[in-house]
C-alpha cells in the first residue's frame, strides 16, 4: 500500500498536518527524517572537516554523541559521495598497520558549508522566536 496524501481541515477550520497523511504514516515519517538528519550530518562532516581532518571511526563516534546512530553502511559511503561532489578530499595514511581515510573539507566544501551555516542560522533564530512566543 502506498502512501497517500490528503488535506484535511481539523474541527477548527485550521489544515491539519497530522490528519493529512493515510496508510504508513510510520515507514513515511522514517523516510523524511533519515533524509532531514542526512543533511545534518553532512553539516556535522562538514563542521568538523574544517577543523580539523576526520576519519570514519571518529565522526561515527562524534555523531554518536550528538545523538546520530550511524554505522559503516551508511557514513562511508555517504562520505564517498561528498568527496565526489568536491566537497572534501580523502588522503591514505597507515596507522597502527592499517590504511585510515583521512577527509579534509576542500574550497568548495568551505563555501557550501557557509552557505549552509546561514540558512541553519537563520532556520535556528525563527524556529527560536516562535517557540519563545509560544511559551
Amino acid at each position: 500500500m502506498q502512501d497517500t496524501i490528503n488535506f484535511n481541515v481539523a474541527s477548527n477550520g485550521v489544515l491539519d498536518p497530522s490528519l493529512a497523511i493515510k496508510g504508513h504514516t510510520g515507514k513515511m515519517k522514517k523516510k523524511i527524517l533519515q533524509k532531514l538528519y542526512q543533511g545534518f550530518v553532512q553539516l556535522h562532516i562538514l563542521y568538523h572537516s574544517k577543523k580539523d581532518r576526520v576519519y570514519g571511526v571518529w565522526m561515527m563516534d562524534e555523531l554518536k554523541r550528538h545523538g546520530y546512530n550511524i554505522g559503516p553502511g551508511t557514513l562511508y559511503p555517504l562520505l564517498n559521495k561528498m568527496e565526489q561532489s568536491g566537497l572534501l578530499i580523502k588522503e591514505k595514511q597507515v596507522v597502527k598497520g592499517k590504511v585510515r581515510k583521512y577527509y579534509s573539507i576542500t574550497q568548495l566544501g568551505i563555501e557550501v558549508f557557509k552557505d549552509a551555516e546561514q540558512k541553519a542560522a537563520q532556520l535556528f533564530h525563527e524556529i527560536k522566536g516562535i517557540q519563545n512566543d509560544k511559551i
